[in-house]
């Protein structure tokens, strides 16, 4: 067994986790460990939508177990000096040192100090049970949470105090260790497990077999990850910290072990989201990486469509504001289960949801094509991704290179699959239908005076007059005519438009709707730098590519934490953009590889067409 703090990687990441903003977690738990002053407290990444209607309740529900306070045998609360680590809290005060550790996805142990000292807490659930050894809490009506706090330390006082509101306070002292007032064995814990279910874990395993156990798992994950540059190190480990915190565990809807964009921000499973995350996953745990793509496949509608989003209490599939609508996310599915295979060649994967995919490209053509000329449109903003684009604003639906540039990516792989698995005719038959809309994106969206793609109302055709690196989008295809990728380069490249400090926002800097802070109307998102620096490599603009990649990797080195979006002119995170965020961190991880592999003079897989 590891003894803790033998890994470096552990020792990398002392601090990182400042509990304010980012909060301690682990791979598949819903209990997030903040701080505030000398007290912690625990939230739940939960939507509790019988209780609570609002989708985003959850960000402003008070913790479950608030006001959490070390105190001495007598009560007082003790101030608190905190270290945090990937795996572990320390705790010091002046009668000893605490800890925390999670046992299991619903279960915290808390180490005791040997000497005399207590703790409490208020727990906001209706009922409490006291006994010999803690007590049982619970939340009763529409939602039902329990919690059992046990120890296996002398219990001098086991006071509780229902405030009438549906609170409980909870007041513990512990005697001091039998052998000394000074030290002791080490076993002295108190666990605290914080469940849905109607069952308990209540055995108080030793503490240091818990803190090994749990230093062994979190050294396993970040050993298996592919080594990068030493000035990337700090970073790229704490996005694989993120990546494996912010897992949720399978319930009702959520049927997989699933990444969510933000534990803190966003609890759920969204679709494009998922493929992005998958790309961080092959390098170290390939089956997770397929599990992000078969939790929305688990879901596909009998029309071929797949849900915008899945949460433990069901999908969203059609939303009425701000208009009613099916809603989806960009097709994506087929161009990451490639790169899954080019990773293992793994062709029982891409048997196995082939049919689905064929099934959702269907989908799309069947019903977001409505003046049938072949290019496809967005039915609802939010089926994009890019929920408050200017180019939204004249209303739906609208016809966008960027969709349209999604499906012929997808249908390009839909070929590749096809002929892993045994179909030579379809395989051919995908690569003509992918050529054939290039040349439709070409010939109907392309204007020639301006250098770009611009995107449409439907059916008038009504030119969106709004400059974003979407109306770029076509250079992913690595399809487009020489003269046409020039000037899509030269425009991605123009300091006064697309190219300031931090590339690339995602509304032109001299377009009247710029907004640096306000997210899709301005801000840096890494997973449009991500795809425009493939775009870039299959075009022939390598060194465009390359340059596209440091400025990247440099804005996400600028701050601790990683964020959802970033202000293109400094690098820093808008007051609203997401903290610890899962595609952020997940490319960051992409990114960092793929510098790494070429300073090494190893040529990158990444982006490859086959």
């Amino acid at each position: 067994m590891l003894r803790d703090f033998e890994s470096p990687y552990l020792a990398l990441l002392k601090n990182r986790i400042d509990l304010h903003h980012v909060p301690f977690s682990d791979r598949g738990a819903r209990l997030m460990v903040f701080r505030t002053g000398h007290q912690l407290n625990v939230r739940l990444a939960e939507r509790w939508l019988k209780q609570e209607p609002r989708l985003s309740a959850y960000r402003e529900r008070p913790p479950l177990i608030d006001a959490w306070e070390f105190t001495d045998a007598e009560g007082k609360p003790l101030p608190i000096r905190v270290t945090t680590y990937a795996h572990r809290i320390d705790v010091a005060t002046p009668v000893g040192d605490f800890c925390l550790a999670f046992v299991d996805s619903e279960t915290l142990l808390v180490a005791l100090p040997a000497g005399a000292c207590g703790l409490a807490f208020r727990a906001n659930l209706d009922r409490c049970e006291p006994d010999r050894r803690g007590g049982v809490l619970r939340l009763t009506g529409d939602i039902r949470r329990n919690i059992a706090y046990t120890t296996n330390a002398p219990l001098l006082r086991n006071e509780t105090t229902s405030s009438g509101t549906g609170s409980q306070t909870v007041r513990l002292s512990f005697g001091a260790h039998p052998k000394s007032d000074r030290a002791g064995d080490g076993s002295r814990a108190m666990l605290l497990n914080i469940t849905p279910r109607l069952g308990f874990n209540r055995w108080v395993p030793p503490p240091q077999a818990v803190l090994d156990a749990a230093a062994e798992r979190w050294h396993k994950w970040f050993a298996a990850a592919p080594p990068v540059k030493p000035e990337l190190q700090a970073q790229y480990y704490y996005a694989w910290w993120i990546m494996r915190a912010g897992l949720i565990s399978t319930r009702f809807y959520t049927t997989r072990e699933a990444m969510t964009p933000s534990k803190l921000h966003y609890v759920g499973v969204w679709q494009w989201d998922a493929y992005f995350h998958a790309l961080a996953y092959r390098h170290i745990e390939m089956n997770l990486a397929k599990d992000q793509i078969r939790i929305v496949l688990d879901h596909q509608r009998a029309d071929g469509m797949i849900p915008d989003a899945i949460h433990d209490e069901g999908t969203v599939t059609r939303l009425l504001l701000p208009v009613e609508a099916d809603v989806t996310k960009p097709p994506l599915l087929a161009w990451a289960a490639w790169k899954l295979y080019q990773a293992d060649g793994d062709r029982e994967f891409l048997d196995e949801i082939y049919e689905p995919v064929v099934r959702w490209n269907d989908w799309w053509f069947a019903h977001n094509d409505t003046d049938h000329n072949g290019l496809c449109e967005y039915q609802h903003p939010f089926s994009s991704g890019l929920d408050d684009s200017p180019l939204w604003d004249e209303g739906m639906p609208v016809e966008a290179p960027d969709l349209n540039t999604y499906l012929c990516l997808q249908q390009e792989a839909l070929g590749w699959m096809a002929g892993v698995i045994g179909l030579p005719n379809e395989a051919a038959q995908w690569e003509a239908r992918a050529q054939a809309l290039a040349d439709r994106m070409v010939g109907q969206m392309w204007d020639p005076t301006a250098g770009l793609f611009w995107a449409s109302r439907a059916p008038d055709r009504k030119r969106v007059n709004v400059r974003t690196p979407f109306n770029l989008f076509p250079l992913l295809t690595g399809r487009m005519p020489p003269a046409v990728a020039q000037r899509l380069v030269a425009h991605l490249t123009d300091e006064r438009s697309f190219w300031p400090r931090y590339p690339v926002p995602t509304v032109a800097l001299d377009d009247p709707k710029y907004d640096s802070q306000t997210m899709w109307r301005g801000p840096t998102w890494v997973n449009v730098n991500y795809l425009l620096i493939e775009g870039l490599r299959r075009a022939g603009f390598a060194a465009e590519a390359a340059e596209l990649r440091r400025r990247t990797l440099a804005m996400m080195l600028g701050d601790k934490d990683i964020f959802e979006y970033y202000q293109p002119e400094t690098g820093e995170g808008p007051p609203k953009a997401a903290s610890t965020f899962g595609w952020s961190s997940a490319l960051f991880i992409e990114l960092a590889i793929e510098e790494s592999l070429e300073v090494g003079g190893q040529k990158s897989e990444v982006g490859k067409r086959r």
